[in-house]
């Protein structure tokens, strides 16, 4: 265990100056339960919540300077859910390091997504206390990149041309975006559509389905994925 803190210190770029405070925030509850001592990482993550809010609230009022405070609130929301916290815990090796009671870690709650993104919170929470804002922001920015790719391949693909519009538009406005359907294969009770979408003239996604509007959401689900790899948009 200590080989895998010593290596998510490194990963991170930061050495706890104070180790316990690192390993409070790598204590689940369930250890805690089983050892009456040892400290949880509850608190830690109610003040790493806290933080990380404040640190992504200020990045994308800078990154969005002209966006609503409505879907800035959604974008910021899109980078602190459970599923994408539990993500970057594992991106950042946090996972190998937590101390987890013995039924915990026998059902799989190294695993588990709530218990990852706590974990995230509370390191975040430690960070602050064993340094400061600055040195907080520096390396939580550090581990979340590039922001914009991030939200482009991190949006759910339930509404995928919604996603795509609400991206496009604070950049290059509403018309921007066009669907063309570039040809009809199939027979007429099975037919196969294959739209283009294109940013103003630039194709930047092609999808392909039995009707045009499956073969429009493929299209944008490429396009998300095309403008968050090459960050392009």
């Amino acid at each position: 265990m200590l080989h895998a803190l010593d290596q998510f210190q490194a990963r991170i770029g930061y050495t706890f100056r104070d180790p316990k405070l690192l390993r409070s925030a790598l204590t689940h509850t369930s250890l805690a339960a089983e050892i009456p001592d040892a400290d949880n990482n509850q608190r830690l993550e109610f003040l790493g919540d806290a933080v990380l809010q404040i640190l992504l609230a200020e990045a994308l009022f800078h990154l969005f300077p002209q966006e609503r405070e409505g879907v800035l609130s959604k974008r910021r929301a899109l980078l602190v859910n459970e599923a994408f916290l539990a993500k970057l815990t594992k991106e950042i090796g946090a996972d190998a390091c937590l101390f987890l009671g013995k039924s915990e870690e026998k059902y799989g709650g190294r695993n588990r997504p709530s218990l990852l993104g706590d974990a995230f919170e509370a390191v975040v929470g430690a960070l602050y206390l064993d340094s400061d804002l600055p040195t907080t922001r520096r390396i939580v920015m550090a581990i979340y990149g590039d922001l914009l790719a991030r939200l482009l391949t991190t949006e759910a693909t339930d509404n995928p041309k919604g996603r795509l519009q609400e991206l496009v538009q604070p950049l290059h406005g509403n018309t921007a975006l066009r669907y063309d359907v570039m040809r009809i294969a199939g027979e007429d009770h099975v037919p196969e559509y294959e739209v283009a979408v294109f940013l103003f003239d630039r194709r930047i996604g092609t999808g392909r389905g039995t009707s045009k509007k499956l073969a429009e959401e493929s299209a944008a689900r490429e396009a998300l994925e095309t403008l968050g790899s090459s960050n392009s948009l």
